[in-house]
Formats: C-alpha cells, sequence, structure tokens
C-alpha cells in the first residue's frame, strides 16, 4: 500500500545492552532509550537504565529530569531499606502521552483512545462501511474527533497520532487499498492527526508485546483468533512476518459455518459482549479442530527454533480463550500458553501502540 506511512511492526525492545550515546546532539535518542525501557517494563530506576543503556549516572539524571518536565515519566514512592540512599522506581506517566487506533475486522471496526500505560479512555465499534465513491468516511472522522473531545485541552497536544491496523483483505469486495490511502488522507488533513499504518495481525502482537501478556517476554509464538487463525514468531522481541500469508481456515468463521448448518443463532460470536451462548459440543470439536492447527504450526516452527510459549490473543470470551489455553497445554506439555489480556478490541489496541513505537522508542537493529 503506498504512500502510507509504515509504523514499525512491534514496540522495539533494547536488547541485553543497549548502547547509549552521551553526546548532546543525540538527546532525542537517549530519550527514546529510556522511555524504551519504560514501556518495556513496568517501572525502572535510573541506576538500572545507565547498566542497561550504558549512559553515565549524570546523563541519565539528565534525560529524566527532562522526561519529568515535559510530564512523560513520573516518579514513584521512594523505596527505603535498602543499602545505600533509597531508590526511587520511575514509571510513565499515564497522561503523558494518547493514541488513537483504528482496526478493520471481518465485519466491525473498532476504534479506542488509549492513555500511555495502555489503558482505554474510549473505545467503539462500527459496522464496515462500504466504500462509496466520493465517500469521506464521515462517521469515522465524527468517532475520532469525539475521541479527541474526550481529552482535556491541555492534553489533546499529548496525542501522538491515530494507528491504523490493517486487513490482508476485506470481505464484500471492497477497494481496499483505494479505502484505506483515502481514509488515512482524510484524517491527516481533516483531522490533521498523523496516522501510522501496519498489518492487523502484527499490530495486535505489538499490542500484546507492549501492554499485555507479552510484555515480558521475548520469544513465543504468537496466535490471534478472529474469523481465521493467524501466526506470528517472536524472537528476541521482534514480530516476523513472512511473504506468504500465515492464517488458516479454522477461526470463528469455522464455528460460524457449524453452527449455521445446526441452526444456531451466530451473532454473539462477532459481538464484544465478552460471552457466548452454550453452544455445547459444537464448540469443544471446533476447539479440537483449532489446537491441532496451532500444534501443526508449532511443530513447523519448532524444526527451526524452540518455542516454549504461545499467547493466544482475540476479542472470543476471555472464558473461551482460556479454555483453548488448556487444551493446548495438555495436548502439548512443553508448551505453556496464555491468554492474551488487551481486550475488548486487540487489534485497536495494537494499532494504537504504533505511534508510541514510531514516536518514543528506539529504532531496531
Amino acid at each position: 500500500m503506498p504512500d502510507m506511512r509504515f509504523a514499525p511492526p512491534n514496540p522495539l525492545r533494547i536488547a541485553d545492552r543497549a548502547s547509549g550515546l552521551n553526546a548532546v546532539s543525540v538527546r532525542s535518542y537517549n530519550e527514546r532509550l529510556v522511555l524504551s525501557l519504560l514501556l518495556q517494563n513496568s517501572s525502572t530506576t535510573r541506576l538500572e537504565i545507565g547498566e542497561q543503556t550504558g549512559l553515565s549516572a549524570q546523563t541519565v539524571s539528565v534525560l529524566v529530569r527532562s522526561l519529568e518536565q515535559e510530564g512523560l515519566v513520573a516518579k514513584g514512592e521512594a523505596q527505603k531499606g535498602r543499602v545505600g540512599p533509597p531508590t526511587v522506581p520511575l514509571t510513565l506517566n499515564p497522561e503523558g502521552a494518547y493514541s488513537i487506533g483504528i482496526s478493520v475486522g471481518n465485519r466491525h471496526t473498532d476504534i479506542v483512545l488509549i492513555d500511555f500505560v495502555g489503558k482505554i479512555r474510549f473505545h467503539k465499534t462500527l459496522p464496515n462501511p462500504q466504500l462509496a465513491h466520493g465517500s469521506n468516511h464521515s462517521e469515522f472522522l465524527e468517532t475520532i474527533a469525539s475521541a479527541v473531545k474526550l481529552l482535556p485541552d491541555a492534553e489533546r497536544e499529548r496525542l501522538a497520532g491515530v494507528g491504523l491496523a490493517l486487513p490482508r483483505r476485506l470481505s464484500g469486495g471492497m477497494d481496499e487499498e483505494a479505502y484505506f490511502k483515502a481514509l488515512q488522507a482524510e484524517i491527516e488533513e481533516q483531522l490533521g492527526i498523523a496516522v501510522f499504518v501496519q498489518n492487523d495481525i502484527t499490530a495486535a502482537a505489538s499490542g500484546e508485546s507492549m501492554f499485555g501478556a507479552a510484555k515480558t517476554l521475548s520469544d513465543y509464538m504468537f496466535f490471534y483468533l478472529g474469523a481465521d487463525l493467524h501466526g506470528r514468531l517472536v524472537l528476541n522481541h521482534q514480530i516476523y512476518n513472512g511473504n506468504s500469508e500465515v492464517s488458516f481456515d479454522v477461526g470463528i468463521a469455522a464455528l460460524e459455518r457449524d453452527l449455521s448448518a445446526q441452526g444456531k443463532e451466530v451473532d454473539p460470536l462477532w459481538n464484544r459482549s465478552g460471552s457466548w451462548p452454550d453452544y455445547g459440543a459444537l464448540v469443544s470439536d471446533w476447539e479440537e479442530r483449532l489446537i491441532a492447527q496451532m500444534r501443526a504450526s508449532l511443530h513447523g516452527v519448532g524444526q527451526f527454533v524452540e518455542i516454549e510459549t504461545v499467547i493466544l490473543s482475540s476479542y472470543a470470551p476471555e472464558s473461551i480463550c482460556q479454555d483453548i489455553c488448556r487444551k493446548l497445554e495438555a495436548a502439548a506439555p512443553q508448551i505453556k500458553a496464555i491468554a492474551g489480556n488487551i481486550v475488548p478490541a486487540p487489534k485497536a489496541i495494537g494499532a494504537a501502540s504504533l505511534p508510541f513505537s514510531s514516536r518514543f522508542m528506539v529504532s531496531g537493529n
């Protein structure tokens, strides 16, 4: 998709020891280095920043003081009882930055506004629009504007941007390239907000890495359960997406077909209510097929790299995801399976992480 601002594929992490530079001319890079550590960890200290970046204690103090003055970083309570002076933990200020995420799904589009630590401040689900000639996507623009208006005037300048998570293709025969280019242009031109673009599954993995269940993990297999089952391999915090589409027709759309064949109601599968009706054995049978595909994917990846952890992200009910994880662990005892916890719109929250990655984190190697 040409002419789009392409966002980094994930919240780019600092390796075991990143290299900081003690030069005034690269202060912006060093600030990103500090913010990257804080996005990677719930809290850290000046000493830990110095140890992990190689920056001098004086440089770290100057950087932290500047970030505090800008409202991006906050001090915690001093921790006493240790040898030496009390240690003061540093955390991100939730109100230090905001971001909007848009994810166009199989049937619905989710729009969220999140703060700097990933808390949802606004969420709305819209039906996917039908592309019309000359459409200005007014409902999208109005919804984004409504989210921005929720911020106090003094905090609107802290909006980092809009993240747009794109599927590889849309249903309904829509001309997605023209649609997305038009949507991006209209957001930037009419609302004056920069738009950052990424594949929707990669964005979902980014969200779990920055804010969710994968925050402390460096290597794992990421699965996203939507209409289809999608996979991404994450190694050393980097999300890998090959040239071929990694998706399998064993997702919620497959369950919908099973239920429809039995005359069951299927609309609850696609809402964000947090629960499904009791479909009985039909769900159990579907879960078994889903787990079989996940195991096949893990076996394929296992020919090249050893994977011990799986993250399963979805807007499906938490109880369903946890049940799938339990069954996967029973079928593959060497695997620890963890249900994602950025809900109810993982791809939209992942999309919202993209402006943070682009504006506040260091670039990967």
